[in-house]
């Protein structure tokens, strides 16, 4: 397997190449610090697997990746970065990347690298039980799929609108205790980290409904 890595961080670089090389069946063909490196090595070397950062001086790997797929759609390009940021993950799969890790699990990279060079799609851990959500487009997105009820429908609207849990409880009768389990279920079913999270989730829904259309990120 031949694979060039691309990250700012030389140390990063280097570190990634010389623990994959230890891998009799893997190669670094080339190792890259910006989004124009990617591109120009992946023109010259045309690896099996581009393994790239995100967040990088001048071009982005998103900037990067992009260029490279409309040349070579059946690129096989693999996202390596401490950012779980929605809208990166959101842009990097529907521009067809083949995989998006955190850097912080690295252990998982190799068993990645093998995967994507096998033809599968690979999401780190904290990003795979985002993509349900994140891949819903508002006017369409089944709340009961979910198992989201009504009166858990009322709380996310509220939590939305910056009311505390307190006066959550008094609008809807319930004791705060009960809210905060509530709001707690919420994230869960939705895969979503913390109220902004919710809050913005609430108003993608509203937006997409009034506009008519897909969110566009």
């Amino acid at each position: 397997m031949r694979i060039v890595i691309v990250d700012d961080d030389k140390l990063v670089a280097i570190s990634l190449q010389t623990i994959l090389e230890a891998d009799e069946e893997i190669t670094v063909a080339g190792l890259g610090g910006c989004g124009e490196d990617a591109v120009a090595l992946y023109e010259r070397e045309r690896p099996d697997i581009l393994l790239m950062d995100i967040r990088m001086n001048g071009m982005s790997g998103l900037e990067a990746a992009e260029r490279i797929l409309k040349t070579d759609a059946e690129a096989k390009i693999l996202f390596l970065t401490t950012f779980s940021d929605d809208a990166y993950i959101i842009k990097a799969l529907r521009m067809g990347a083949k995989g998006y890790l955190l850097k912080q699990d690295f252990e998982s990279i190799l068993p990645a690298l093998k995967a994507v060079l096998g033809g599968q799609t690979v999401f780190g851990g904290d990003v795979a039980g985002k993509i349900p959500l994140l891949m819903q487009t508002p006017e369409r997105f089944d709340y009961a799929e979910y198992g989201i009820a009504e009166k858990e429908k009322s709380i996310l609207e509220a939590v939305a609108l910056g009311l505390s849990n307190r006066e959550i409880a008094r609008k809807l009768f319930l004791s705060e205790g009960t809210v905060r389990n509530y709001v707690s279920v919420i994230l869960e079913k939705l895969h979503l980290r913390d109220r902004t999270q919710l809050a913005v989730f609430y108003y993608r829904q509203i937006e997409g409904i009034q506009r008519g259309e897909e969110h566009d990120f």
